[in-house]
Order: structure tokens, then sequence, then C-alpha cells
């Protein structure tokens, strides 16, 4: 029986300069193991926003965020962080590798943070993410060398090396061609078949439409 991996109650998300705005209303959610969820909406609608609360990157709202049974909400800055690093992968629009390291050791850097493994067995480990993403061959190119799509696998592999639960992607596929595009989503649709949850923010239609669900929003509020 599959189960509820992420849980939102009652969120509520207020911008205050110049004035206060609300920007979501009343959210909420709940996400099972291994589905792969988009979320989508016009410009503005609050799903970065959203995404951004769910995965515990901004923890100023009203409501309720439960990961893996955990109540996130509330936790103070240092037990969050670890919390976020052990449990929760991020996918970017920008893939935010550090040109100056390679793609290994990009790889590697979330693991090494964690302090749970050895340096021989963090690389390890990088090593197979990156063969994951059949990236293995560019392990020890710098990551600035490599092309959009590559470095998009290599932040994947980033993303999986601490084998957390959930992958939170926003627009990862904005900056890649229709090629690389469905070579990303291949590898999301392989992930969450593999037990992976994923949830996604994207404007691509045709990527939405072939994950396991679609949250549409408008106005700060999830489409019913």
């Amino acid at each position: 029986m599959q189960q509820n991996v992420l849980k939102a109650e009652k969120l509520n998300k207020y911008f205050h300069e110049p004035d206060t705005t609300q920007i979501l209303h009343d959210i909420s959610l709940s996400i099972q193991e291994g589905e792969f969820v988009s979320i989508m909406g016009k410009s503005g609608c609050g799903k970065s926003t959203l995404l951004y609360l769910l995965s515990t990157l901004d923890t100023a709202y009203e409501g309720i965020v439960i990961i893996n049974g955990v109540t996130v909400t509330g936790l103070n800055e240092n037990a969050m962080a670890r919390f976020r690093n052990e449990h929760i992968g991020f996918v970017f629009q920008f893939h935010f590798l550090l040109p100056e390291f390679t793609a290994l050791e990009n790889v590697m850097l979330p693991a090494l943070k964690l302090r749970k493994l050895e340096y021989q067995e963090v690389e390890q480990r990088a090593m197979e993410k990156l063969k994951q993403m059949d990236m293995h061959e560019h392990a020890h190119k710098l990551s600035g060398k490599l092309s959009g799509g590559q470095q998009q696998r290599v932040a994947i592999a980033r993303a999986l090396i601490n084998d957390p639960k959930i992958i939170m992607a926003d627009e990862p596929t904005g900056n890649l061609d229709s090629a690389n595009t469905t070579i990303i989503f291949n590898i999301f649709n392989q992930l969450a078949q593999e037990g992976n949850t994923i949830i996604a923010v994207t404007h691509d239609h045709d990527f939405a439409r072939k994950s396991n669900r679609i949250l549409e929003m408008a106005d700060g509020r999830i489409k019913t």
C-alpha cells in the first residue's frame, strides 16, 4: 500500500513588501510515495512559491508541512537544513553546478556535507549516480565544459546522492531543447517507477501530461 510522503495543510503565504499581499490561499494536498506530480499554471500563480514551501526552502508561512511522517514546520534552521539534505533532492531550471569542480566533485558535495559516509564511499556512490545518468564517462570533466543537457543530468545525479525519497524540480527542462527534455523526463519517470516521489513545477504541457498527476494552480489556489 502506498504511503503519503508529503502532506500540506492549509498553507497560506504572504509577501509584505511594498504592501501585504497573499500569494497562497489555504492550500492542502497529499502526495504518495512513487508519484510523479506536475504543478502547472500561468506565471505568477504561485506554483514556484508553493514548491519552495513544500521543499522547506521557505519557512515563512502559515500552515503545516509533513514530510516522511515528520512535521517539518517549526524545525530550527540547523535541523531543517539537515532534514532537507537527507530527505529531499533539488533540481532547478539552472543547474547551479560549480564550474571549477568536476562533474564527480559536484555530485559528491551534498553527501560530504551530510557526513554519513567516508570520502571514498561518497566518491563511489557519486560515480554510481553518474552512471545512472549515463554521465560516468564525463565524471572528471569540469562541469563548465559540459553541455546544458549534460549539466542537468549531473544536477540530477547530485540530487540523488543522499538517496532522498523526494525529488523537487523547478522548471527542470526550461533551458533544454526537446531532445534533452525527453531524456530528463525519462529519467524522472524511471526514478518514480523505482519508488522515488517527483514533484515538478513546469510550463511544459507535454512534460506534465505524461506525469502521474497534474496540480493546476491559479491565483494562489489549486484548481479542483
